[in-house]
């Protein structure tokens, strides 16, 4: 298996996607808010790029069923029922709810994939199942981290290189890896001991933490709390069907 990263979507082109396996990372916060949706009973997550084609799409479903939800500088944007939060995606909100999301990173990493053969989304909270899946399939992997505003993310880094790390230390394949992979290796065992202070450091935790939401980077620092496999298909986010019987091993 050959392992790609990229540190933000700017730097591939969409075509290059078609037929690869990809796994998005927006671990601030767009990965663990849809995770954390899903986990909590969402129905599914529709992203999309900006604010205008989210009214647009939610004006066309059922009002009673669908949730508009996204930020803009960190913040929930004007007239949304939800922001980017993951800690605002609770139960007796979103279940059974489709969700229309945008964010300034992660819906547009994820659009940016779309074209890929199979495409999950991850985070610290559902690392496990996810490296269950990736390691369970066929074929090379790219790893697309949304970065922030088009610029490299830490904590996208780390936590691409963490899922690397698992995959190579239990992998009886031989394994390759570009430089960014190997960057981002290296990366995870320099910053990964603690994942919340890594968190904290980061220049977009230091955003959210001055914007008020720090309680935020502990949800998202919260490796496998909701071991959910959010699986891109027909331009929506939806839970995989199986994710619930696959076998994680999830370190102590």
């Amino acid at each position: 298996m050959r392992v790609e990263v990229f540190f933000t979507p700017h730097q591939v082109e969409e075509l290059y996607f078609r037929e690869k396996r990809v796994v998005v990372v927006d671990v601030l916060r767009a990965s663990t808010t849809i995770a954390t949706a899903l986990y909590n009973g969402a129905k599914e997550i529709i992203p999309v790029a900006t604010v205008e084609s989210a009214m647009k799409i939610v004006g066309n479903l059922d009002g009673d069923v669908t949730l508009l939800g996204g930020e803009r500088d960190g913040k929930m944007i004007e007239g949304f029922h939800l922001g980017n939060s993951p800690l605002e995606y609770v139960e007796e909100r979103v279940r059974g709810k489709s969700i229309v999301l945008t964010t300034s990173n992660g819906s547009q990493a994820i659009l940016k994939a779309r074209h890929a053969r199979e495409m999950s989304v991850l985070g610290f909270v559902n690392i496990s199942v996810i490296e269950s899946v990736v390691r369970e399939g066929e074929g090379d992997l790219v790893i697309l981290c949304a970065g922030h505003d088009g610029f490299f993310s830490m904590e996208d880094a780390v936590c691409a290189g963490m899922l690397i790390h698992r995959l190579v230390d239990g992998s009886k394949a031989e394994m390759e890896l570009g430089d960014a992979g190997i960057a981002s290796v290296a990366l995870y065992k320099n910053q990964g001991k603690s994942i919340l202070k890594m968190l904290r450091n980061s220049e977009h935790g230091k955003y959210l933490d001055e914007i008020g939401f720090r309680n935020d980077l502990e949800a998202c620092a919260a490796a496998d709390a909701m071991p959910v496999v959010p699986q891109f298909l027909g331009n929506v986010v939806k839970l995989k069907k199986d994710s619930e019987s696959i076998k994680i091993s999830i370190p102590t």
